[in-house]
């Protein structure tokens, strides 16, 4: 996309793409420790963006610490099923989600994560156990912003254009960007029958 650079990180990015990032996208399972608490806090408190997807929420056990900055956190006693969700959205409560009413997938979930969310925050949620559970979600936290997409647990999710929709979305409100910023980007290469 225009005025964009990607640069990847395996395990975890280094200093100096800390301090030039705008926005970071996590999808691996990381070690959250203090070390990486604080270079996270840094780099919220100059306004920079989080983008969380799927088991990247895991805090291990850190993840009180970890659900302090990004909302919610997989622990030890959270829970996840592999098959259909029907996620549910309040349109109105956020610009990523702006448009969607039920967006379904085959994809997993989790809950029973450590952390809180405000109300205000959640944007999809998906039955389980009888209850609403959040599956996406975005929080302000200091100067920066963070948004958490539970599903992308499979290849094929992200070759759905509702999906890509959300996730772009979310990565460009994270990063205080218009949330269509990247929608060129949703249908290259997406999985569309005709």
């Amino acid at each position: 996309a225009e005025n964009v650079q990607v640069v990847s990180a395996m395990e975890w990015p280094a200093a100096d793409e800390f301090a030039q990032a705008d926005v970071m996208v996590f999808y691996q399972r990381g070690n959250w420790n203090s070390e990486r608490a604080t270079q996270i806090d840094e780099f919220l408190s100059r306004g920079g963006g989080l983008s969380y997807i799927h088991w990247a929420v895991d805090g291990q056990q850190f993840a009180p610490q970890f659900a302090q900055r990004i909302g919610l956190a997989w622990d030890g006693a959270s829970r996840f099923r592999h098959g259909h969700l029907t996620i549910d959205f309040d349109a109105e409560s956020h610009p990523i989600a702006r448009g969607f009413d039920v967006l379904k997938l085959v994809d997993e979930s989790y809950w029973n994560l450590t952390g809180q969310l405000q109300p205000s925050s959640v944007l999809g949620t998906g039955i389980e156990d009888q209850q609403p559970q959040p599956l996406f979600w975005a929080v302000q936290h200091s100067r920066g912003r963070v948004f958490v997409s539970i599903p992308g647990h499979y290849s094929w999710t992200f070759d759905d254009p509702l999906f890509r929709t959300l996730l772009l979305r979310g990565i460009a409100w994270s990063a205080e960007q218009p949330v269509d910023r990247f929608n060129p980007l949703i249908l290259p290469g997406a999985n569309i029958a005709r």
